[in-house]
């Protein structure tokens, strides 16, 4: 037996709907007479299915699916229409609708549909939860705080929920941010990120919110700012905690809303994202300190994540540098390297204060940069890390040149590897385009035997 909403203003003809869902099919049927009713019944009890009129006064079923799909609410929708029109109705599927019916056709015809609907819905969810579980997350390691953590972001992402992620630098804020997108009902969507704090404040509102022509001095036409690029998707807000007051209390209006003015402009228009917001400060403290708008660290603190640093998963330490031996070797079209016991203890014994995760990716790289063997071997520890002095970052001149030196073997075994053919070298070593290695061969002097 299945729940099943019929949405109709002829209250006649949603009750003998009703009435011969529950007799043909045995469903458990609900009917709303408006589309206001539809949507509030929808958001307390759950349903398996809803049977949609598109032709209602006030509310009409298009409006009904945009609000469904605003809210994130993903039930099955059968449309129907008494007008004949099924342009209409295949408008309908392509708005979301699961499929539509004409209100001429026996009812037999209607259980069908609406069998067929939740079916498909039940496969969906089935496929995604798969895909879920046996998709590679991104989160990598096997610690208690990361699978925690990997557990947590595939239950929010699932929610349409605003999000805060808290951590320290490095520890892979943004990361967190591309998995709550990908596995959520987003994933298809747009995903935009953007640094807060790199941006000028002069420029904030406009790279959030867009400009019009001549809204100030070199807008020399219309903008469309982060939120509208982020439209039907997620957009990551890194280091919310650096917008200026002004860009908060929009910001504020715009999630409390969900809509915006261009800077420039005097329309609203309404956006349908989802924000995911990242710091690495201590927002609570900048609200008490009168730095950071209170009503707005509510509006982004429905739901928090917090991501835990290196140090609290060191178990997970020797996997990710194995990670990132292999994700380096790729992108310099090299093979993986071994990484010495000597190495391995070295990296679970530093404390990764300064970056994290990002501190370790850097550690690995420049080893491969300048290995010259098979193993990565203690003396391309940075010093830092417990490497030699003499390769601390201290001596610049001498990294340099073996940095330059790694760099120009690399080159050379890539191209001599692909016959000196520069387009296929250039994909090879995962640069953006062929001009890219050239200046690289110029900068290196290299030139084909």
């Amino acid at each position: 037996m299945s729940r099943i909403l019929v949405i109709d203003d002829v209250v006649a003809l949603a009750e003998q709907y009703a009435y011969d869902l529950t007799r043909l099919a045995g469903h458990e049927v609900t009917v709303a007479t408006s589309g206001v009713a539809a949507l509030a019944r929808a958001e307390h009890q759950p349903f398996d299915c809803l049977l949609l009129d598109l032709e209602m006064p006030g509310m009409d079923g298009f409006e009904v699916l945009k609000a469904l799909e605003h809210k994130g609410n993903r039930i099955p929708v059968v449309v129907y229409t008494g007008t004949g029109n099924f342009d209409r109705c295949a408008q309908a599927v392509r708005a979301g609708a699961a499929g539509f019916i004409d209100k001429a056709e026996p009812m037999e015809r209607v259980v069908v549909e609406v069998a067929n609907a939740i079916e498909r819905a039940r496969l969906t969810r089935e496929v995604a939860d798969l895909r879920g579980r046996l998709g590679e997350s991104a989160l990598l390691g096997h610690s208690p705080p990361i699978a925690r953590l990997r557990e947590l972001v595939a239950r929010v992402a699932t929610v349409p929920s605003t999000v805060l992620i808290e951590g320290e630098s490095g520890t892979g804020k943004e990361v967190v941010a591309r998995e709550l997108h990908r596995l959520g009902p987003r994933g298809r969507g747009p995903w935009v990120a953007i640094n807060c704090a790199a941006i000028p404040e002069h420029l904030v509102e406009s790279e959030l919110f867009g400009h019009e022509k001549g809204a100030f001095t070199g807008a020399v036409g219309v903008r469309r700012g982060a939120f509208e690029a982020a439209e039907g998707g997620t957009l990551l807000l890194d280091e919310v905690g650096d917008l200026p007051g002004p860009a908060q209390a929009k910001l504020l209006r715009v999630l409390e809303a969900r809509s915006l003015t261009r800077v420039g402009a005097t329309k609203e228009q309404s956006v349908d994202v989802r924000v995911v917001a990242a710091t690495n400060r201590e927002l609570a403290a900048m609200v008490d300190g009168g730095a950071f708008r209170q009503d707005l660290y509510y509006r982004l603190n429905p739901i928090r994540i917090s991501v835990p640093s290196l140090r609290d998963r060191p178990e997970d330490i020797v996997p990710l540098a194995r990670h990132f031996v292999a994700e380096v070797a790729g992108r310099f079209g090299v093979l993986p390297k071994e990484i010495a016991g000597e190495v391995r203890e070295a990296l679970v014994r530093h404390e990764w204060r300064r970056n994290n995760v990002r501190e370790l990716r850097n550690c690995i790289e420049r080893m491969m940069v300048l290995a010259e063997g098979d193993i990565l071997t203690a003396d391309l520890l940075p010093e830092e890390v417990g490497g030699p002095a003499g390769l601390a970052a201290g001596s610049s001149s001498s990294f340099q040149d073996q940095r330059t030196e790694a760099e120009r073997r690399i080159v050379v075994a890539t191209l001599e590897a692909h016959g000196w053919h520069i387009r296929k070298t250039a994909d090879a070593l995962g640069l953006a385009d062929h001009a890219s290695l050239l200046k690289i061969m110029r900068r290196l002097a290299l030139r084909r035997p």
